[in-house]
């Protein structure tokens, strides 16, 4: 006997009624599945979905909010910044959230400070979001969040670790950590360091990792050299440090920054690894394709959004109140770019 649902055609908008006789489940079934219910046979699951994807079907969000009372919106605050790590993140949980079934609205700031973001807070709040997730990487953004209305679940992702409030984070300073012991380990009396802009929570951290480390192993720390997040910043502070012979190790705040050393190493006369060893951080899909290419530390951008997303998720339907934290540790990437100091003469 034939089981196989009978094909389905429709004139019109396909329904969740058409979804579920494609998939020979109930509606109930269906809904479930949208609402990523934990009990439904995986096989089931993966039915409907098939159904959903073959009818184009689009779920009715004012309905469903309707029907559950719960809205499907999602609101995220982040600066209008092409800046790697923030809109990895941004993007992380855009894809996150719509595997879940969600609807993301994003309200990008020029800058983040005060007003900016109160109003892009205030903008989701009138367009109903069930909660909000604000990328707050400086002093200024954090600060603001202290005055953020609580009828709002709201999450930081990448904000002041010292802050109250429900944060989900990259731990920099071990990802700074992993860099320093890299260059150590591999020989280094010391290491120099390129650091972000001061007021980034990104850059404290991995300046904090950078300078506990040399100090717990007992070498020299540094004068600090301070750039923003460009390579041409990184070119600069790398024509500086090209001059000193003393330098055979540096950790870059970012990858960016590392490219614009491995420039002024090159122009100067000094190889990489072979007279200076850099690491980077953030491995950009361009850092094995430097020359050389590029040892750095890998934050797990795809973890934090989906850790960022459940918190989220659990705020919004009660089950978890006041402050949390998570912290997502970063690993290491070798490539070819550090290698044991030249012989001293």
């Amino acid at each position: 006997m034939d089981h196989t649902s009978p094909p389905v055609r429709v004139n019109r908008d396909p329904a969740m009624t058409d979804v579920a006789r494609l998939a020979g489940v109930s509606h109930q079934t269906v809904s479930r599945v949208l609402n990523g219910h934990p009990n439904v046979r995986e096989q089931t699951r993966l039915r409907v979905r098939a159904a959903i994807e073959q009818l184009g079907y689009r779920p009715n969000r004012a309905a469903r909010t309707l029907a559950t009372g719960k809205s499907q919106l999602l609101g995220v605050v982040a600066q209008n910044s092409t800046l790697f790590g923030p809109s990895s993140l941004l993007a992380a949980f855009e894809l996150a959230a719509t595997a879940r079934g969600f609807v993301v609205s994003v309200r990008r700031v020029r800058v983040l400070d005060h007003g900016s973001i109160a109003a892009a807070v205030e903008h989701h709040r009138e367009q109903r979001a069930a909660g909000i997730v604000v990328i707050a990487p400086t002093g200024a953004a954090d600060e603001a969040l202290a005055e953020v209305p609580t009828d709002v679940p709201v999450v930081t992702v990448d904000g002041d670790p010292e802050r109250d409030g429900t944060l989900v984070t990259v731990d920099q300073e071990a990802g700074a950590r992993l860099a320093t012991r890299c260059l150590l380990e591999a020989g280094h009396e010391t290491v120099w360091h390129v650091s972000g802009p001061a007021d980034w929570f990104d850059a404290a951290g991995r300046l904090r990792g950078w300078q506990r480390t040399l100090e717990e192993t007992g070498a020299e720390v540094p004068p600090v050299s301070q750039a923003d997040w460009s390579a041409a910043s990184g070119y600069r502070a790398g024509l500086m440090l090209a001059r000193m012979p003393e330098v055979t190790a540096v950790f870059a705040a970012n990858d960016h920054l590392a490219l614009g050393i491995l420039r002024a190493m090159h122009e100067r006369g000094r190889s990489v690894p072979g007279d200076v060893s850099v690491v980077g951080f953030d491995d950009v899909p361009e850092a094995a394709y430097f020359i050389p290419p590029l040892t750095t530390v890998r934050p797990d951008f795809d973890t934090v959004a989906t850790e960022a997303l459940s918190v989220l998720l659990s705020r919004v339907s009660g089950e978890r109140t006041g402050s949390t934290r998570s912290v997502i540790t970063p690993t290491l990437v070798e490539r070819d770019s550090v290698a044991a100091p030249p012989p001293t003469a």
